[in-house]
C-alpha cells in the first residue's frame, strides 16, 4: 500500500526504472536479430540467383545483385555491433541496480551516455534510444545527448568507388571463379543464350534487389 502511494506522488522507483529500461533493451535486441535473420534469408536467395546469372554468362546483372549482397553485409555487421552496445548499456544497468541498493540513487554514467549516443544513430531503435536518452536524463544517469546524425547505407556511388574490390570477391566467391574465368567484371558476355534469357533473369533479379534494398533501408 505505501509503495503505491510513493509511486503516486514520486513515480518509479530508481529500480523499477532500470528494470523497464532493461525491459526496452531486450525488445529492441530482439528485434535486431529478427532483422539479421530477414537479411541472411534475403542473401542466401541473392546469392544463389547470382550463381545463376553467372551460369547464364549474364555477368552485369551478377555484379548488379552482388553489390546489393555486400550492402547487406555491412547492414548485418552494423546490427551486431548495435546489438553488442544494447548488451553493455544493460550490463551497465545492472551496475546501476547495484549501486542504487549502495547509495539509493542512480548514478552518472559516462559510458551509458556514450553508448546510447551510438545507438541513436541507426534509424532501427533512433526513436526508442532517444526517449530512453531522455528518461535517462531525468534520472541523473545521462548529462545530455550529443547530436544525432542518423546512419545510412552506403549508396551505389560510394560502393563503387570504395568496395569494387569487395564485390568483385565476393562475385568470385559466390560463384567459385565461374566469373572470373568468364571474363571482365561488368561486361555482358556476348552470347545468344544470354540475350534469349535476358527478360526472365530480369524480373526475377529485380525481385531479389527490391527485396534487399528494403531491409536495408525499411
Amino acid at each position: 500500500m505505501l509503495k503505491s502511494i510513493n509511486r503516486a506522488i514520486y513515480g518509479p522507483t530508481p529500480e523499477e526504472k532500470v528494470r523497464a529500461w532493461q525491459q526496452k533493451l531486450k525488445a529492441e535486441s530482439r528485434a535486431l536479430d529478427r532483422e539479421i535473420r530477414q537479411l541472411n534469408q534475403a542473401q542466401t536467395q541473392a546469392k544463389q540467383s547470382v550463381k545463376q546469372l553467372a551460369k547464364k554468362g549474364d555477368v552485369k546483372s551478377a555484379k548488379m545483385l552482388a553489390k546489393e549482397v555486400v550492402r547487406s553485409e555491412k547492414q548485418k555487421d552494423k546490427l551486431h555491433v548495435s546489438k553488442a552496445r544494447l548488451g553493455s548499456i544493460g550490463t551497465q544497468l545492472q551496475h546501476q541496480l547495484a549501486m542504487v541498493k549502495v547509495t539509493g540513487s542512480l548514478q552518472k554514467s559516462t559510458e551509458i551516455m556514450k553508448l546510447s549516443n551510438d545507438l541513436i544513430k541507426l534509424p532501427q531503435i533512433s526513436a526508442t534510444m532517444r526517449a530512453m536518452s531522455m528518461e535517462m536524463m531525468k534520472a541523473g544517469i545521462m548529462e545530455e545527448m550529443l547530436e544525432d546524425t542518423l546512419e545510412t547505407v552506403d549508396d551505389d556511388e560510394e560502393l563503387e568507388e570504395e568496395a569494387e574490390a569487395e564485390v568483385e570477391a565476393v562475385l568470385y566467391k559466390i560463384t567459385e571463379g565461374v566469373l572470373g574465368k568468364a571474363g571482365p567484371v561488368g561486361q555482358d558476355l556476348p552470347t545468344k543464350e544470354v540475350e534469349q534469357e535476358e527478360e526472365e533473369t530480369e524480373a526475377e533479379m529485380a525481385r531479389m534487389q527490391e527485396q534487399l534494398h528494403g531491409l536495408l533501408n525499411g
